[in-house]
């Protein structure tokens, strides 16, 4: 029996983004905002650097999906969602996490001129053998990080640190408007508004408290929130939306 595309979709997201979590101990320090800053003050540029930088890149053409699809972080808080599923509004408050990432990048270039530019590429820098949590006294570390990241999303509810303090998300808002800007093909929502019937299904599946109605209704479906996850469209038994790739016109964007 032919397994349901609402199911298959879903499940492999599941599936990556828990294996991701899952992983977490092993993979932490190349999403670390601390260590980036440790390695470049020697002139190193390391993991999390060569991480964040892929992620402007794939921003260019992929925006948030990394969000959705294979972040360590988001693995964390789609389990935590089961425990509590309530909805993080965001909306006015998401400025919050460009008040982190802005003078903590301004930091690292600070630091990178001041070690005289770079001098070294070390991916593996500050791990061993590749691997991030490898001594047991680091696993105070890790649940410290770990921890705190469970925490805020069990207490305020679905995605909150996405909305509010991913210093990551930045990258790939802004790969997502350069690409724009360029006209490059790029990962889009798209809709039939003719077969909307209102029900509001995808706002209230929608992980990242978007007005998915409202954005079908009014022809405006780009929203740098999304992490185009599909549940939208998958939960959608009108089949009004889609997840498709290519270009899209200036006038059919919506800031968050």
């Amino acid at each position: 029996m032919a397994v349901p595309k609402l199911k298959t979709r879903q499940t492999i997201r599941h599936f990556i983004l828990f294996m991701t979590f899952f992983l977490f101990p092993i993979i932490m320090f190349y999403f670390s905002p601390y260590l980036i800053i440790r390695a470049v003050s020697t002139g190193i540029l390391n993991g999390s650097f060569i991480v964040f930088v892929s992620q402007f890149i794939l921003g260019l053409f992929l925006g948030r999906s990394p969000c959705g699809w294979f972040m360590p972080c988001g693995g964390a808080q789609e389990l935590c969602s089961y425990v509590n599923p309530r909805k993080v509004k965001g909306g006015k408050l998401n400025w919050i996490k460009w008040f982190i990432w802005l003078p903590w990048l301004g930091f690292i270039l600070f630091m990178l001129v001041q070690a005289g530019g770079i001098k070294k590429i070390d991916f593996f820098y500050g791990t061993t053998y590749g691997i991030s949590i490898a001594e047991s006294w680091m696993y105070i570390l890790y649940y410290g990080i770990g921890g705190l990241l469970v925490f805020m999303a069990m207490i305020t509810g679905k995605r909150a640190n996405c909305h509010y303090i991913c210093w990551m998300a930045p990258f790939m808002m802004l790969g997502r408007k350069v690409g724009e800007i360029l006209h490059l093909p790029q990962i889009q929502l798209r809709a039939n508004k003719g077969r909307c019937v209102a029900c509001q299904k995808c706002n209230d599946i929608c992980p990242m408290s978007l007005d998915v109605m409202k954005m079908v209704q009014t022809g405006q479906l780009v929203d740098y929130e999304c992490i185009y996850c599909g549940e939208c469209a998958d939960v959608c038994k009108q089949k009004v939306l889609r997840i498709g790739f290519g270009s899209q016109s200036g006038r059919d964007s919506v800031h968050s």
